[in-house]
């Protein structure tokens, strides 16, 4: 630990630790989310009790505090199985005991398990950010994507210096997106698209597959094994066919990478856009379909998959980056409304759930000791109230000779008076 100069310096510094934990931690966590139903809601895997059960964030912070977790992001349709007998922990918030979940739907990242390549996830070692798939709610890397170059080492990500901001030079987002990591900017990134679903899921929707590689539906492909990868459709306004620029190349050395052993990267969940309004969507039977015509790239890319394996075809893996306003610009003619309509969350935006605000986050230790006290019983009160005078004398007593003697009192000093204070206490 960092030592700290003098007292002022340490009573600073745990004013900014209560101010982080109030933006960290800005809800208030004291309701299970089981008697919500099925819902979209952060989950948390726990992987210290013996099944792989999700938790809502009240339970991983109430119920479950010392346990190992590993936070899964939103799932749809989830119900906390905290109160449930599938979990032999007791739930503090949900009191009844409750049969277990059968609808909730277990994938391979309830046991710990990301990405087509299947690989674990380690924060503390993973260099490349991860990207979740709209449709199956899963994470993937970065280099499976094909968006990078994995990186060689598997080391703790390199800590970034702190720089003083300069804010009268605005930094690139691709610099900002790569200095978190040390790696360089991918070839899509997060200002490129809103969305991202993975090619398993793009070959089980009509829809999906139809726009894949047409304006606004970016897929990464290349014409052979020792081709740079490239993007495909990556200007929604552009009325031209995409042409490929040096920029839209990225030479990838998949040498460093054998086969089923890719991971990669993660994407913001919650967007900063005002909600928009939500309005009914339905099907236009009698309008004529209005969706573009199938890329002939990404029309043998899917082909392919079906075809014998010496049938010559672009290499791509199917994944599809959807750019901004995707939604308006679905067809919803009879013929491509139905694959859309059985996945709600390709027509409107869903709503996740997330605890109420805390009151009581911005309050200072100060503040939230004061409200303790009060509601405390009268006599209590009082004893409370003479043993933190007492305390206040001593302190002023130990730190009379450090004004006196004009001494800088350090954190260690700091350290040993409650030492002290607790050795007398317990002595006593």
């Amino acid at each position: 630990m960092t030592s700290l100069g003098s007292l002022t310096e340490f009573v600073a510094s745990q004013d900014e630790l209560v101010r982080e934990a109030a933006l960290t931690l800005p809800h208030e966590f004291s309701r299970c989310t089981y008697s919500l139903g099925p819902i979209r809601q952060a989950v948390y895997l726990c992987l210290t009790c013996q099944l792989p059960r999700g938790l809502c964030s009240s339970c991983s912070i109430a119920c479950h505090t010392d346990h190992e977790q590993i936070e899964l992001f939103p799932k749809r349709n989830f119900r906390c199985d905290c109160p449930t007998t599938a979990i032999p922990h007791g739930c503090t918030l949900h009191r009844s005991l409750e049969e277990e979940n059968r609808e909730n739907s277990y994938g391979q990242n309830f046991r710990g398990i990301f990405c087509r390549c299947g690989r674990p996830y380690d924060p503390k070692c993973e260099r490349e950010t991860m990207i979740q798939c709209l449709a199956c709610e899963d994470w993937f890397h970065e280099s499976c994507l094909h968006l990078r170059t994995r990186p060689s080492s598997r080391e703790s990500s390199p800590v970034p210096e702190i720089e003083t901001p300069d804010h009268g030079n605005d930094t690139e987002d691709n610099q900002s997106e790569a200095s978190s990591s040390g790696l360089p900017p991918p070839l899509v990134s997060a200002e490129d698209y809103d969305a991202f679903v993975c090619s398993s899921c793009v070959r089980s929707i009509n829809t999906l597959r139809r726009y894949a590689g047409t304006q606004g539906v970016i897929m990464v492909v290349r014409d052979t094994e020792d081709s740079p990868w490239r993007k495909l459709g990556c200007n929604p306004l552009c009325a031209d066919p995409p042409t490929t620029t040096e920029d839209d190349l990225l030479d990838i050395d998949d040498s460093l990478t054998a086969p089923g052993q890719k991971r990669s990267r993660s994407h913001s969940l919650h967007s900063e856009e005002p909600e928009r309004k939500r309005q009914h969507i339905s099907p236009e039977p009698s309008s004529p379909c209005l969706a573009p015509a199938p890329n002939p790239i990404a029309h043998a890319i899917f082909q392919g998959s079906q075809q014998p394996s010496d049938t010559k075809a672009p290499l791509s893996e199917g994944d599809i980056f959807l750019t901004e306003g995707w939604r308006e610009r679905w067809c919803r003619c009879s013929r491509c409304f139905p694959s859309l309509s059985d996945h709600p969350y390709l027509l409107e935006e869903e709503e996740t759930y997330e605890p109420p605000e805390d009151p009581d986050s911005a309050l200072s230790l100060e503040e939230l000791g004061m409200r303790a006290l009060e509601r405390l019983p009268r006599d209590r009160a009082i004893d409370g109230i003479r043993a933190f005078n007492d305390m206040r004398d001593d302190l002023l007593a130990y730190l009379r000779p450090f004004a006196q003697e004009g001494r800088i009192v350090g954190e260690a000093d700091v350290r040993q008076f409650f030492e002290t204070l607790h050795e007398n206490k317990h002595g006593s």
